[in-house]
Parts: structure tokens; sequence; C-alpha cells
């Protein structure tokens, strides 16, 4: 039998041991370890605010909403939306940017603020590269060159035509400059070889309204935004600009078909402050995709002209540089520059 001594020194042995353990430990892991800890235990703990950088009605603000009501059933929280607009959605976004990285301020985004800003602007509040970490893709969407009945043109052909005759005679709404709302009329002004005034808009609704209103003469916005407005007779939709024409609206071309070499998508992703934990990701990126995958959230989704294509972080990250590549040569060539 051992004295009860010798127990008690083993005993403080023991625990001398453990303490300089600890010590040796850099505390960055011990931090880590116990943030893990509670992402997988705890989180979330409290509502989630979502920060969509338009205003409320525009396509990443419908976009939130639906996902963001599915997402909240498994999240076991609400997903609360916050619009903040301004500067290009620079301004909202900068707020997911500086955001605490604890998982309980995440962003829907576009391809403005979450890449072709990066370009556009001298100065970024935010290098959306660097600070902000890729949660999931969300949808693809079409923009839909429309123009004013007022015009006289019926084809994209004609309106090009139209534009190269009357140099600085038109001008154009966009949701904001970098927006493949403003990238695919430039593209158009290049091929035309022609100067077309451009107005951006702080949300795809107030654009719509400055063509209806005899502000604007043109617009290439989501089908969501003019598509009702097509319907009721008080704009026409000349092409999209996918690479394929879109289901719900068969008879418009898209603009290789009416003869402009180029396709993109307006898309929408969601994204969290960089240093957010990585389980924290790991279960932002699980609840809002499998909100996306839901029959149901599909249908709402498709309603609003919206194909999802939810995938991983890494997935969303390597689409993000991709879009770089793609659009910043186009940004370069036409000039378009914001101080």
């Amino acid at each position: 039998m051992i004295p009860s001594f010798l127990l008690r020194r083993q005993a403080v042995t023991q625990r001398r041991q453990l303490v300089k353990a600890l010590a040796a430990t850099p505390a960055a892991i011990l931090a880590s370890s116990w943030t893990a800890a509670r992402a997988q235990g705890e989180y979330p703990a409290r509502p989630i605010r979502l920060v969509v950088p338009f205003a409320a009605g525009s396509t990443p603000d419908v976009f939130a909403r639906i996902v963001g009501d599915r997402a909240s059933q498994g999240l076991k929280q609400p997903v609360v939306i916050e619009n903040r607009s301004g500067a290009g959605g620079n301004l909202g976004t900068d707020v997911v940017a500086k955001a605490a990285p604890d998982g309980y301020t995440i962003g829907a985004s576009i391809t403005g603020p979450l890449v072709n800003n990066s370009v556009l602007y001298r100065k970024m509040p935010y290098d959306p590269f660097r600070d902000l970490a890729p949660i999931t893709f969300g949808v693809h969407q079409a923009n839909v060159i429309a123009v004013t009945p007022s015009l006289g043109v019926n084809t994209l052909r004609e309106l090009m035509d139209l534009l190269r005759r009357n140099p600085g005679k038109y001008n154009y709404a966009s949701i904001g400059v970098g927006s493949l709302s403003h990238l695919s009329m430039e593209m158009l002004k290049s091929l035309t070889h022609s100067f077309v005034v451009h107005v951006p808009y702080n949300s795809s609704p107030a654009a719509v309204t400055s063509v209806l209103q005899g502000d604007t003469h043109m617009t290439s916005l989501a089908p969501l935004a003019v598509m009702p407005q097509v319907q009721a007779g008080k704009l026409k939709a000349l092409a999209v600009s996918t690479a394929h024409r879109v289901a719900q609206l068969p008879d418009v071309p898209t603009l290789r078909e009416a003869g402009v070499p180029m396709d993109g998508s307006a898309w929408i992703g969601l994204v969290a402050p960089a240093g957010t934990p990585a389980p924290v990701i790991e279960r932002l990126n699980h609840e809002f995709v499998a909100a996306m995958r839901d029959p149901a959230t599909r249908e709402k989704l498709k309603a609003q002209y919206m194909d999802a294509e939810p995938g991983t972080p890494a997935q969303f990250a390597a689409f993000m540089k991709a879009e770089l590549a793609k659009w910043g040569p186009v940004i370069k060539r036409s000039g378009a520059t914001i101080d």
C-alpha cells in the first residue's frame, strides 16, 4: 500500500506537469480549439443577420428572403434580413467583411461587390478575396436587355444600329458600376462603337422605374425586375445574357443568337467574414445548401427566374477567381473606374 504522503506528492507533481504543458501550448491553438468546440456544440445560439447590400425588392433581397427562411428551419434560429445598399453594393458587403467572425453576420452579394468592384474601384474598403469567406454559391440568373417601346426597336440588332447612328443621344440604367447590368451594356457600347450614358441606381426596382418614367431608355436586369413590365407591354425584351435561353422566356434570344459574342450570369452567393471558424462555415454551408436543394425552395427560386447551384466553399472561391479573370479585362477595356 502506497503511503498517503506519496500519493499527495504524486498529485502535486502531475498538476505541475499539466500547468507546464498548458503554458507551453500556443494560446492561438487553445483559443481555436475552444472556438471550434463552441461552434460545434452551441452554434447558432441566437438569430443570424443576413446582410443584403441592395434595397428591399432587389433580386439579392428576394433570394435572401426565400433561402434564409428555409435555412432558418435547419439552423433553428431566425435568419434576419438587413438591407444596407450603397456604393455599388460595397457598403453592405463591407459591413459583412468587418463584422465579428462568429457566424452571426453573413451576406448575400453579387458579382460587383464580390469580384468586379476590386477592378473598378481605385480604393476598396475591403478585399473580397482576403476579407470574406465563401459559404456557398447561390443562384444563376440571366439578365434581360429591355428597352422602352418609344425607341421603336424590336431586336437587339436594331438597337445596336440605332445607338451607332446616334452616339451620346441615349442612356441606360443599371444597378451599379461593376454589375452584369453595367458590364453587359458596356459590351454593347464597345460593339456599336457608340457612346451611351450610364446612369447607375442602387436597386433593380429603381432602375426599372427610371426607364418607365422616361429618365433612361434601356436597361439590362434580371427577369424578376423587368418581365412584369414586359408582360404589361411597358418594356420590350430584346435578349438574355446567358449562354442558353431562359426556360420561362423561350421566345427571347440569347446575346450570341442576336449577334453579340458574349454571355454572363447575374449570380448571387453567400459569404461570411474572413476568420469565421471552419465548423461555423461548414454548418452554414450545410444548412443553406440543404435549403437550396429543397424541392419547394427550388420551385420558389425558379418562379423568380433563379437557378440554384449550391456547392462547397472551395468551389465558390474558385468561381469568384474565374469571374475576375473573365470580367477584369472587360472592365479595363471599357475604361470604367471609380475614385
